[in-house]
C-alpha cells in the first residue's frame, strides 16, 4: 500500500510539474509573439485608423499602403540589391576568416598562439576611434567602394574566440590522425574541423549577418555621397527621418506625390512597416540555421 501511495504521489506531483512548465512556457510564448504580431498589425492598418489605438494582433482596416510609400521611395531596390549583397558576402567570408584564424590559435604546434591571442583580445577594448578609422579607409582607398562594407569587419575578435573555444574541445588526436595519413593543414582544416565546427560556424553566420544586414551607419559614413552604394537600411533611416517631419513637410517623400503620401501615412505606421521589412528577411534564414543551433547543444551535452 505504501509503494501504491507513492506511486500514486509521484504521478501527481509529476502532472503539477507537466502543468506548470505548460503554463510557464505558454505565457512565454504569448509574451514573446505578441509585440511581434502588434508591430505586424499596425503595419497593415490603415494610419488613419491607428491613430485611434485599440489595435492589437489583427488589423482593424486591412491596407498596404504603408508598404507601398515604402518601396516607392527612390534609392530602395539599388539599397536593398546592396544590403543582400553585402550580407551574403560578408557572412561567408566573414565565417570563413574568422575559422581561419581560430584554426590556426587552435593548433597545439603553433608557436606564437599566446601572443597572436593577446593581441587579438586586445582590440575587444582598444580601438583607433571613428576619425583614425576613416583615415584609414581613406588610405586604403575603400571610401566610396563596395568593400568598405566588407573588408573591415571580416576578422572579428569575438567570433574567432568563440569558434576557438568550440575547436579546443575537438579532439586533436582526429588531427594527428590526419596528418599521419597524409593531410594537408588545408585538408584537416576544411574535410575535418570545418564539418565538426557546423553548429558553432551556424551560430557565428547567424551574428554576422544580422550585422550586416542591419548596417547603416557605415554607408553614412563612408558611401552617402554615392547612391549607387546606398544599402536598404540607410534608406529606410532616411524615409523614417522624413517621415517624422513630413507631417510639416508635404515634399518630405521623394518618389512619392508628396501631399498624397502625408494624408495616407503617419510616422507610426511607417515605423512599424519598417520594422517589419527589416525583420523578416532574418526571420526567414534562421529556420535554416536552427538544426545547428539543436546538433551544438547536443554535442555540449555530450561533452558535459
Amino acid at each position: 500500500m505504501k509503494k501504491l501511495f507513492a506511486s500514486n504521489r509521484t504521478t501527481v506531483n509529476d502532472r503539477l510539474f507537466d502543468i506548470f512548465n505548460y503554463t510557464f512556457l505558454t505565457i512565454v510564448f504569448v509574451v514573446t509573439l505578441y509585440p511581434f504580431l502588434n508591430v505586424l498589425a499596425i503595419s497593415l492598418n490603415d494610419s488613419t485608423d491607428t491613430v485611434r489605438g485599440g489595435i492589437h494582433i489583427w488589423p482593424r482596416a486591412f491596407t498596404l499602403e504603408n508598404y507601398k510609400t515604402i518601396f516607392e521611395y527612390d534609392n530602395l531596390v539599388t539599397g536593398l540589391i546592396n544590403s543582400v549583397l553585402r550580407t551574403v558576402i560578408g557572412t561567408i567570408l566573414g565565417v570563413l576568416s574568422s575559422a581561419m584564424v581560430a584554426f590556426t590559435l587552435s593548433r597545439a604546434d603553433f608557436q606564437g598562439r599566446k601572443f597572436v591571442s593577446i593581441f587579438i583580445v586586445l582590440t575587444l577594448y582598444f580601438s583607433g576611434g571613428l576619425i583614425p578609422g576613416y583615415m584609414l579607409m581613406r588610405e586604403l582607398n575603400l571610401i566610396n567602394t563596395f568593400w568598405v562594407y566588407i573588408l573591415p569587419g571580416m576578422v572579428n575578435a569575438f567570433n574567432i574566440i568563440i569558434v576557438r573555444s568550440f575547436m579546443d574541445g575537438l579532439p586533436y588526436s582526429l588531427q594527428e590522425s590526419a596528418k599521419i595519413d597524409g593531410a594537408s593543414d588545408f585538408t584537416i582544416f576544411w574535410r575535418i574541423v570545418m564539418p565538426l565546427c557546423m553548429p558553432v560556424l551556424a551560430t557565428i553566420a547567424l551574428f554576422v549577418a544580422v550585422g550586416q544586414w542591419n548596417a547603416w551607419f557605415d554607408t553614412y559614413l563612408y558611401n552617402s555621397s554615392n547612391p549607387a552604394l546606398t544599402t536598404l537600411q540607410y534608406e529606410l533611416m532616411k524615409i523614417l527621418q522624413n517621415t517624422n517631419m513630413g507631417a510639416s513637410d508635404p515634399n518630405a517623400f521623394r518618389g512619392v506625390a508628396g501631399e498624397e503620401a502625408a494624408k495616407q501615412v503617419s510616422p507610426e505606421s511607417i515605423k512599424m512597416a519598417i520594422s517589419m521589412v527589416t525583420i523578416i528577411p532574418i526571420l526567414l534564414v534562421y529556420p535554416f540555421l536552427q538544426k545547428y543551433f539543436v546538433q551544438g547543444m547536443t554535442l555540449g551535452a555530450v561533452k558535459s
